[in-house]
């Protein structure tokens, strides 16, 4: 029997040093593919690219109907995914679905967490190469996470095409600036996704139904950024079938006061206000034009999400710990392995309350009371949930609530939740989180551990939320 696999759909989305875009195509419009973005190995800010190769024949698609089973969903994923893996004879292992290094046609837009300055992109250059040159990059890819073509690690978007871009602008996927006598770098994070989208429609995106662009850390900020003007390109160029959406992983930065002030010498140290005050001259940016507006003077606001995401057109649905490292690191709280004090303690636990705050009239989001950074591609992304709920499984239904209102049903799919945050107020109280090792001795941590070590106060703790000591101590010990 010749072994063929279904046909796959189109996604964008990009990761912290790297954007990926996903879509949906229309059956049997375009044989699967995945991509991978890259630049030129002989130029020392080159090109970014792709390599793509065809799939099998593609078989029959059909639809499914879930309505019947929306109480038990889990369990009835369970099934369909085990259904999946049978209906496969052929060995997933004697399968290549690794994504390949594709160049762009295109070779004048060409690569650059980020810069602001030469000394500090000069750092970058020698230190981190990787992030601004694709000539160590290898020439395959497998997929984890949203990017897995395997059913069980990524049950609902597994059989969709999917583009791989290598963060390697440095300028949070908004710059526009090529390379010049007086700059020895380019920024051109925001022309490098239009162009990848550009030609991408020469290979099948023109027949898709659905763009999805998704990132996380700095590819989570461009999202943001692009998800609007993607939307725009497409519908100038005439596609105006093609309903474009986002995925923010770990990009909703907040501009608060940091726990410690120091000069601003490097990314690291630096108040993200002043980070990004810095580079957007530096990068020569393009935000997006009704963000521009409301800001106009003061761009640099629109790079945190909070500021940015009301003024967004396109639907997108925001993933965010609420106790994000990176967010954590540039306010200067570095959990080096030491216990941290009642000051870092406290700014701690306001730093979930303020990001809280700031997600609570976003519509999709999912947001876990973890201590992380960067979500979607990661093996256990599966396994955290929020409410009963995991990530897939909420992607899955705002997918699904997309899919209701433009058919004019405006109530959302019945037991499919989109809004998902913990109440919960301190790192990792949510039981599903990932696991958390002891910086000086490797060793895993459960929560209780993992608490002590961050200098939770048990006893005072237990008077803040009103209960006896040895119940909030029995409360963690059971994942409570």
């Amino acid at each position: 029997m010749k072994c063929r696999r279904p046909q796959r759909s189109v996604r964008v989305m990009g990761v912290i040093h790297w954007a990926v875009m996903l879509g949906l195509i229309q059956s049997g419009a375009l044989g699967a593919r995945r991509f991978r973005g890259g630049r030129n190995p002989q130029q020392r800010r080159a090109l970014p690219t792709a390599h793509y190769r065809d799939r099998a024949e593609t078989t029959e698609s059909f639809s499914l109907d879930f309505t019947a089973v929306e109480e038990n969903m889990d369990n009835f994923m369970t099934q369909v995914k085990n259904l999946a893996q049978s209906l496969y004879p052929c060995s997933a292992q004697k399968l290549d679905y690794d994504m390949k290094l594709h160049f762009l046609e295109n070779t004048s837009v060409s690569c650059g967490w980020f810069c602001f300055n030469k000394e500090n992109c000069d750092s970058r250059y020698e230190t981190m190469r990787r992030l601004m040159s694709s000539s160590k990059w290898p020439q395959t890819k497998t997929g984890t996470g949203i990017l897995s073509s395997l059913p069980e690690q990524n049950p609902h978007w597994w059989n969709a095409n999917m583009v791989f871009i290598p963060y390697c602008s440095s300028d949070i996927w908004s710059g526009a600036t090529p390379k010049t006598d007086k700059n020895d770098y380019a920024f051109m994070g925001s022309l490098i996704i239009k162009e990848v989208v550009k030609e991408l429609l020469t290979k099948g995106l023109d027949n898709a139904k659905i763009l999805l662009l998704a990132g996380s850390s700095a590819g989570g900020t461009g999202v943001l950024l692009n998800v609007d003007p993607v939307s725009e390109l497409l519908e100038e160029l005439g596609h105006t079938n093609i309903q474009v959406r986002g995925l923010s992983d770990s990009g909703w930065f907040l501009d608060n006061k940091q726990y410690r002030c120091t000069d601003c010498m490097d990314t690291i140290n630096s108040a993200p206000t002043e980070v990004i005050k810095r580079g957007i001259k530096y990068w020569g940016d393009v935000v997006p034009e009704r963000c521009r507006q409301a800001y106009e003077g003061k761009e640099w606001n629109c790079f945190f999400g909070y500021k940015v995401y009301p003024t967004i057109k396109r639907p997108v649905f925001i993933v965010q710990w609420l106790f994000d490292e990176a967010q954590l690191t540039v306010d200067n709280i570095h959990l080096t392995g030491q216990p941290v004090q009642e000051g870092q303690w406290r700014y701690i636990q306001n730093l979930g309350s303020e990001l809280r705050n700031t997600l609570k009239d976003v519509p999709a989001m999912f947001a876990p009371a973890c201590l992380s950074h960067e979500f979607i591609t990661r093996n256990y992304w599966t396994d955290v949930q929020v409410k009963g709920t995991s990530l897939p499984r909420a992607l899955h239904c705002w997918d699904r609530s997309l899919q209701e209102n433009s058919r004019n049903n405006k109530s959302p799919p019945k037991g499919c939740p989109v809004h998902l945050i913990d109440s919960c107020p301190w790192p990792h109280c949510n039981p599903t989180c990932p696991t958390i090792r002891d910086q000086s001795t490797g060793q895993e941590m459960n929560v209780i551990q993992f608490l002590m070590h961050m200098g939770f106060d048990v006893q005072k703790m237990a008077h803040q939320q009103g209960m006896d000591p040895s119940k909030l101590l029995g409360m963690l010990s059971s994942g409570s």
